[in-house]
């Protein structure tokens, strides 16, 4: 991974004491909620490598669990996060696992309610900066850095031209874009990093494809 700038080493304005461990970890928590789209019943965090071995002592827990209260990296509030979920509702579980992991700042979250669940894996690279790895079983590669639209769609031709011409015709740009599918002929998932926050008209026109199945966005 290549830092752009002295900042990207830095880190960001932070609640301490680590950039990589709480962060990091607050920003995937915060990814992970804006994809649930609401305020969780309930957390479920599993942590791996590094975090695992000092979650607690270096504020990992408290970061990640302020990132799902949808506090920024600065909120002073992080540091009660965990006494704030509490008081809101939110039953949050943690565990160190001994799993090996490509990454050693790893933490899986799963996030809920009585209606849906999602199941994101997220990866602290340093300075603060992460990747989303996998989302419901999906691979794939997220920064949270930018804008992004996550498409989950049947795995047809011609989705990604569909898709690409509506972004096209209200002039969104594409920074970055993959897609992934766990079987041949099944769902799959379209991750689009593009310049601009996207309204909700392209939103109502991307769901209006037939091969689309739901439309979550990522705000900057």
């Amino acid at each position: 991974m290549k830092y752009k700038s002295v900042f990207d080493i830095i880190g960001p304005i932070m609640i301490g004491p680590s950039s990589s461990h709480t962060a990091g970890a607050a920003r995937i928590g915060r990814v992970a909620r804006s994809l649930f789209g609401r305020k969780p019943k309930y957390a479920t965090i599993s942590f791996y490598g590094s975090f695992a071995k000092t979650y607690r002592g270096h504020g990992t827990d408290v970061a990640i669990v302020g990132g799902i209260l949808d506090y920024d990296t600065f909120d002073t509030r992080i540091v009660d996060a965990l006494t704030i979920a509490e008081q809101e509702g939110i039953m949050v579980t943690m565990t160190a696992e001994d799993a090996i992991t490509d990454h050693p700042n790893t933490a899986r979250v799963i996030i809920g309610d009585e209606d849906d669940k999602i199941e994101v894996v997220g990866i602290s690279i340093g300075g603060g900066k992460i990747e989303i790895t996998e989302l419901n079983g999906f691979e794939l590669r997220l920064s949270g850095n930018h804008p992004a639209l996550l498409i989950v769609h049947n795995d047809k031709y011609g989705a990604i031209a569909g898709v690409a011409n509506i972004l096209a015709k209200h002039e969104i740009n594409i920074g970055h874009m993959e897609v992934s599918r766990k079987e041949k002929g099944k769902e799959a998932l379209m991750v689009i990093e593009i310049d601009q926050n996207a309204d909700e008209i392209i939103i109502d026109e991307l769901n209006s494809l037939p091969i689309v199945q739901q439309v979550v966005k990522i705000h900057d």
